[in-house]
Formats: C-alpha cells, sequence, structure tokens
C-alpha cells in the first residue's frame, strides 16, 4: 500500500483547516474595522449639507468602504464563493469632489448595501471567525496539558483555566480528546467560512437590477474586444495570403508562362521551369496548410479537444502530461477557443517559464468545461507583460468564459480557464498519443 497516497488526502484536510483557521482570524481584525467605518459614514453623511465639505468627503469615506467590502469579497472567494463587484461604473470626465461624482455614488444601490452590511457582517464574521480559531486552539491545549503538567511539577493540578485536571489519568485522557477537538476544529473552520461568505453574499452581491447593469456593460466590452480580434485575424490571414502563398502563385503562374514560351524553342529549359513550378506550387500548399491549420487545425476536427491537446502536448519540448475527462465535444466555436486558449497558454510555458514539467487538466461538469495549464518554472507571470494572457482572457470573454492565474515568484504557474457549454455528442474517435 502506498502511504504517501494515502497520507496526501489527510495533508490536504489539514492544509485546508489551517488555512480557514487563518481566513477566521484575518475576518476578526477585519470585523473590527466596520464599526469605525460605519461611524465615520454616518458622520460624513451628516456633514453633506454642509457646501462643499460633503461633496469631498463622502466619495473618499465610500471608497474606504468598497475597499473594505471587496477585502469581503476575495475571503469569500477563497472559500468557493465567488461575490461579484456590484458597483455602476464611475461617470468620465468627474472631478473628486464634484457633484457628479457625489450624485453617483449616493444613487448607487451598492453604497447603500454595503454600509447596511458593516454591522451584521462585522458581528458575523467576528463571531465564526472567533468559533474557527477558538475550537482547534482548545484542542492544541488538551493536548498540551499533560506535557505541562510534567514540566510543570507533578504537584500543579488543575493547570489550565478552561480545560483543568485533577488527576494523572485526566492528564492522559486530555491528549486524544485535545487531539478529537483539533480534528472537530480544522474541519468545521472551512464549513464556517463558507457560511460567512453566505452571509456577506446576502448584503454585498449585486441585485438583479444591478446585475442586468452590469452583463451588459460586460456584454459591450466583450463585443468590441471580439470584434477587434475578429478584424486583428482577419489582417494576419490577408497579411499571411499576400505575403505567402498569393505571392507564390503569382510566381507560379509566370513560371508556367515562361515554360509555355520555351517548350518549343528550348525544351530542355522549359522542363526546368516546369520543376520550379511544381516546387513553388508544393511550397505554396505547405503555406495554406499551416494558414488553415492557425484558423481551425485539422487534428481539432478529427480527434477533439482531447486528442488535439494530447497532440500538442506530445510536440512541446517540456514533458507535458495530459489528464483529460470529457465525455463529447463542445460546439465548434467553443472548442476552438478552448483549443487556441491552452494552445497560448502552453507556449508560454515553452517560451518563459523554464519549467521541467507541466502540466493539462480538462474537466466538463455542470454546463462549465474547465481547462487547467500548470507548471513548476520560475513563476512571476503577469497579464500586463504581453505573455499572451490578455489574448487568452478576450478568446474566452466572447463566450463568457473567465481565466485565473496564480503565478507567485518561484512557481508553481496555474492558469485556470474556464468556459461555459454544453457537450453535443460523443466522442466517435479514441485520442492517441503519449501524455
Amino acid at each position: 500500500m502506498d502511504t504517501a497516497r494515502t497520507d496526501e488526502p489527510v495533508r490536504h484536510w489539514m492544509a485546508d483547516g489551517l488555512r480557514a483557521v487563518l481566513r477566521g482570524l484575518a475576518a476578526m481584525g477585519l470585523a473590527i474595522t466596520n464599526l469605525p467605518l460605519l461611524v465615520v459614514s454616518v458622520v460624513v453623511l451628516a456633514l453633506t449639507p454642509v457646501p462643499f465639505l460633503g461633496l469631498a468627503l463622502v466619495p473618499w469615506v465610500t471608497e474606504l468602504v468598497r475597499m473594505r467590502a471587496n477585502l469581503e469579497r476575495r475571503l469569500a472567494a477563497r472559500s468557493g464563493v465567488f461575490i461579484a463587484r456590484p458597483y455602476q461604473p464611475a461617470p468620465q470626465g468627474t472631478l473628486p469632489g464634484g457633484w457628479q461624482r457625489f450624485r453617483w455614488i449616493v444613487v448607487d444601490p451598492a453604497t447603500w448595501r454595503d454600509l447596511a452590511w458593516l454591522v451584521p457582517g462585522a458581528v458575523v464574521g467576528f463571531a465564526l471567525g472567533l468559533i474557527s480559531l477558538a475550537v482547534p486552539l482548545y484542542g492544541v491545549e488538551g493536548m498540551t496539558l499533560l506535557p505541562l503538567w510534567i514540566w510543570l511539577g507533578t504537584g500543579r493540578y488543575g493547570y489550565g483555566v478552561s480545560w483543568p485536571i485533577d488527576s494523572l489519568g485526566e492528564g492522559f485522557l486530555s491528549m486524544p480528546q485535545g487531539l478529537l477537538i483539533l480534528a472537530i476544529g480544522l474541519a468545521a473552520a472551512p464549513w464556517l467560512r463558507w457560511v460567512d461568505a453566505k452571509f456577506g453574499r446576502l448584503f454585498l452581491a449585486p441585485t438583479k437590477a444591478a446585475g442586468l447593469r452590469l452583463r451588459v456593460t460586460q456584454l459591450t466590452v466583450t463585443r468590441a474586444d471580439t470584434v477587434d480580434a475578429q478584424a486583428a485575424e482577419l489582417r494576419r490571414i490577408e497579411r499571411d495570403l499576400h505575403d505567402g502563398a498569393q505571392a507564390r502563385l503569382v510566381s507560379l503562374g509566370m513560371t508556367i508562362g515562361l515554360a509555355e514560351e520555351m517548350v518549343e524553342r528550348d525544351p530542355a529549359t522549359a522542363r526546368r521551369l516546369l520543376a520550379e513550378a511544381r516546387e513553388a506550387s508544393g511550397t505554396a500548399l505547405v503555406e495554406l496548410r499551416h494558414l488553415v491549420r492557425g484558423i481551425h487545425p485539422p487534428v481539432l476536427a478529427e480527434r477533439g479537444l482531447d486528442g488535439a491537446i494530447r497532440a500538442l502536448a506530445h510536440s512541446l519540448p517540456v514533458p507535458t502530461a495530459v489528464d483529460a475527462e470529457l465525455s463529447g465535444r463542445p460546439d465548434t466555436p467553443v472548442e476552438s477557443a478552448a483549443y487556441f486558449a491552452v494552445a497560448e497558454a502552453l507556449a508560454n510555458v515553452s517560451r518563459h517559464s523554464g519549467a521541467r514539467t507541466a502540466w493539462v487538466t480538462m474537466r466538463h461538469a455542470d454546463g462549465l468545461l474547465s481547462m487547467t495549464v500548470g507548471d513548476d518554472g520560475a513563476g512571476g507571470a503577469d497579464p500586463v507583460a504581453g505573455t499572451g494572457l490578455r489574448g487568452i482572457e478576450r478568446r474566452l470573454a466572447a463566450f463568457d468564459g473567465t481565466m485565473a492565474l496564480s503565478s507567485p515568484p518561484g512557481g508553481p504557474t496555474v492558469v485556470t480557464m474556464e468556459l461555459p457549454c454544453a457537450l453535443s455528442s460523443p466522442k466517435t474517435t479514441l485520442s492517441s498519443g503519449t501524455d
């Protein structure tokens, strides 16, 4: 029996529990800041009638409240609860202390929902954080009672305020009891953080009306990005055709014309020109195949997404393992977007990461295609640095997809991509190739 594999779930469980306990401690500290923020907000709103004072202070204080709410949203995301930002986009060209900016903040329902969350959010967050911290600490106390009692001396009965012991037998019993309580605390901590995140979403998530406005804004942006990307792709295809295959076909036609003129007078020269024309036609055909492969790879049409990614991984200089479980195939546009997104991520691994190994996982569940590309390279990937990650985001956004990046300095780098789609038909061909 492989003990390493057996211990791995236990280590993950303990690590998740410890991280949840630390997030509970952070939630307690952040909860304490809610009350001062509420007091300052109420005072500033009361000063609104004062000329210029309210106009200047309300946006500044509101920004602090929104920063605090966004911290709560990030903590909720770490607990598996996504809370979108509901704020309306700021009007263009407004001064920080101007009337338009003040009105934009006051009429936004998210402003008042943030303020309404401060007190109940502080109470619930502090209480659940305290429970998630106190239960494991209580278990640790029980585990350390006997060693401390022996170290301090056998005459020191009754050690511990919350866990007294009156005999050596109780001291021995405190260790397994403390271990059990510690295990219960670590197991309950992630659930407590999830409950806190769910409670926060009641206040901090967008309303239906705000969600519709955000959706319209998102669709407007993604439509513009998609149009720009399509225009750039058309320009690339046009340039490749003009500079590559088209130029070779024009040269091919001229060579054949010269051969026609020379066939009567100089058959040897005509045969040489025809041989050149045959070679040029082969080169033009290769370039056209490369161009078509850049639009929709034949291997994708033949083998599907699973087989195409395996074939791509097999051709990379970095050893890449592929773990894919897809019971069918997405629609052709979605499948193409998924393929090129993974291909771009793997290209970044080969060019920039310095990795020794990489991996790709693909799963489909609940109408969502999830793809993960990771490597053990140097890390530090930044979408702003122009490594193609922005292109991946734009490609996925056209289909309401998302991309998340985790790349701390020193690695590993993990790119997580998700595309909402349905698998329309089961696979009819088996993918081949080594991972």
